[in-house]
């Protein structure tokens, strides 16, 4: 854990420093746009005039966040040139180039340099939230006894994405990637009838995080994947403080959820 101190009963306060870096993953083209990506990266599709990408380092500003990384890839000349060194923000902004799409566990890795010894906040590139969540990440990090933070929604479909699974005191204990429906009967059987809590895709990292992305295997699924490292940082004894998103969350998706975004888009 950073900076932290011990109590009487010899664990780890929650005294991490304020996070200053974030690393955004904007590589990908989002095929499921359709013609709408035929020349942007999904990441850069506006919600009511704005980038998507744009409002998250705006939001993550307003956390506290100083020093950016975005990942590029598909596209990345638009990236670059909207964002530029990020002084138009009042942030600093540097780049990474995704060359072979081979899963979010790889990707990660382009971000060690720039992490060097510092946690970091990282999202997904086409997650949308409102910039309280941001802060409330900063919050959970300085305040609770963990070596990081891991954030969940309710409600949304486990078997697309990844489901967590907390303890008592909402510290993530297992966490498995698209799940099928064998995998979620097994997991009934150790935890009992848990909360089918959705992995978010915000979170704050630890530096040790690239000890464990460099050992990945690929998956079932032919990709090197983040969770599969973070569960591995789990089972070695890293904590990972949970944290509920109360207020908006949208995974920027297809064509159907931008429509909608752009209706009712409240900011």
């Amino acid at each position: 854990m950073t900076d932290g101190l011990l109590n009487s009963a010899g664990m780890k306060t929650g005294s991490n420093s304020p996070l200053k870096k974030a690393v955004l993953l904007a590589a990908g083209k989002g095929t499921r746009m359709k013609e709408l990506t035929a020349e942007l990266p999904k990441p850069m599709i506006p919600v009511a005039g704005t980038p998507v990408l744009e409002r998250i380092v705006c939001g993550m500003k307003e956390a506290g966040i100083s020093e950016f990384l975005i990942v590029t890839g598909y596209r990345a000349d638009v990236v670059e040139s909207h964002f530029g060194n990020g002084g138009k923000w009042d942030v600093s902004i540097r780049y990474a180039r995704q060359v072979v799409q081979d899963g979010t566990g790889r990707v990660v890795e382009l971000a060690r340099d720039f992490a060097g010894k510092d946690p970091f906040l990282l999202s997904y590139g086409d997650i949308l939230v409102s910039s309280q969540t941001y802060a409330e990440a900063q919050r959970v990090w300085r305040e609770k006894p963990c070596d990081g933070v891991f954030t969940v929604k309710l409600g949304e479909d486990i078997r697309k994405g990844a489901v967590a699974i907390f303890d008592a005191d909402f510290r993530l204990c297992e966490l498995v990637e698209k799940p099928d429906d064998a995998q979620i009967e097994a997991l009934r059987g150790r935890f009992g009838d848990f909360k089918p809590w959705y992995n978010a895709g915000i979170y704050v990292f630890p530096p040790e995080l690239f000890e464990y992305t460099a050992r990945l295997q690929k998956s079932p699924r032919g990709e090197y994947e983040l969770p599969e490292a973070i569960r591995q940082m789990v089972v070695s004894g890293k904590v990972f403080q949970g944290m509920v998103i109360e207020g908006s969350w949208v995974d920027v998706r297809d064509p159907e959820v931008l429509q909608q975004l752009n209706q009712n888009w409240r900011g």
